[in-house]
């Protein structure tokens, strides 16, 4: 999967522990980890829009897996805003379900601990998105 992003991409998750990840190799390290875990899954109920950015599309699925080590199975939905540029990924914004994920791949703790040592004083306060340089 890295290769469908720019060398230079920049991914976010907005509502997640997971620092912005910056280059496709920093992709590559993220989709090997989340492989190593004992979790099956595959995107359904897929769905893109189109919107007024030529760019952006706004894609909803949900992943649908079991953990391979428990036997149990679990849903979890996602949004993702992504820029696609001479037709790779060069930003995403990925509004994942964290929690639902770390339920299913007995986690939740660590995902809590993570996002309790996140959190600042103003949590109200968005991180600032990555500038992205437009085409």
């Amino acid at each position: 999967m890295p290769e469908l992003y720019a060398p230079d991409a920049v991914v976010i998750h907005p509502l997640g522990p997971v620092p912005p990840l910056r280059g496709r190799e920093a992709l590559r390290a993220h989709f090997a980890a989340a492989d190593a875990l004992p979790l099956r899954m595959r995107a359904e109920e897929v769905a893109v829009h189109e919107t007024a950015d030529p760019e952006v599309v706004i894609g909803e699925f949900r992943y649908v897996g079991r953990n391979t080590a428990t036997g149990r199975d679990f849903v979890a939905h996602n949004v993702f805003v992504v820029r696609v540029r001479d037709g790779l990924i060069v930003e995403s914004r990925d509004y994942v379900d964290h929690l639902g994920l770390a339920i299913a791949g007995d986690r939740a703790d660590q995902l809590v601990a993570a996002r309790v040592g996140a959190l600042t004083p103003d949590v109200h306060t968005a991180a600032p998105r990555p500038e992205i340089p437009r085409g």
